[in-house]
């Protein structure tokens, strides 16, 4: 896959996993929405079908993982289905979060297809999450989510919870763009205009005919580039 618009992670025995870039759908959208998907511009390049196992928003960037054979993708849907799929993220959130935190909230429908933390006595989907300091900066902080289920907009519903919103989530937060002046540095330009967060790592154990594997991907780059400012003091 040379010359691929989606960088490659790794490809064998029947895993293909990619660095899937902020702004684009797994899979096809509605019909308004006329930009390719990942799956559609992986079976361009490859020539051939791929199987979904899993989706990140549109918006989030980081490893996703497709097969390449239906027995492939029936034994990494259950691993992830089982639980038997570690996801690391990196989100950019407000505030100073200092110390570790496990969010054991349920997660219940809202308006516009948001989700909320379910209220005393209603009854909402169990979910989990595991949040730790990366980085901590005058206020905001780099952090590590591991998201224990898989609910819809887990990791940033569970921020939201603790105080601690993404930096830009049009749906739970801030819905406009940071610029250079804003995050510490100098000029207008806009550095972070989606949410900031990061499929980072993703590793599972041998699984029947599927080998261990632990997949990385590195932190985009505005994402980076808002690391690096705000460490300047964010404003």
């Amino acid at each position: 896959m040379s010359g691929a618009r989606v960088p490659v992670l790794f490809e064998g025995g029947g895993v293909l996993a990619v660095d899937k870039p902020a702004g684009m759908l797994v899979i096809p959208g509605r019909s308004e929405d006329s930009a390719p998907s990942l799956r559609e511009v992986l079976e361009a390049e490859l020539k051939r079908k791929v199987f979904v196992v899993h989706r990140l928003d549109r918006d989030t960037s980081g490893v996703v993982v497709f097969a390449l054979t239906p027995a492939v993708h029936r034994t990494l849907s259950m691993a992830f289905e089982a639980g038997g799929v570690h996801k690391h993220y990196l989100a950019l959130v407000e505030g100073r979060l200092e110390a570790p935190v496990v969010v054991d909230a349920a997660l219940a429908p809202a308006r516009k297809g948001r989700m909320r933390v379910a209220r005393p006595g209603e009854e909402g989907k169990p979910s989990t999450t595991r949040i730790q300091p990366v980085e901590v900066f005058p206020s905001a902080t780099l952090v590590e989510a591991e998201p224990l289920t898989g609910r819809t907009h887990q990791i940033r519903v569970h921020l939201l919870s603790l105080g601690h919103p993404l930096l830009v989530d049009h749906q739970y937060g801030r819905d406009t763009p940071w610029t250079a002046r804003e995050l510490g540095g100098q000029g207008e330009d806009v550095v972070l205009a989606r949410t900031p967060l990061h499929a980072a790592r993703l590793e599972w154990p041998a699984l029947p005919g599927v080998g261990a594997r632990r997949l990385e991907s590195p932190l985009p780059e505005d994402m980076a580039r808002t690391v690096g400012l705000v460490r300047q003091g964010l404003r």
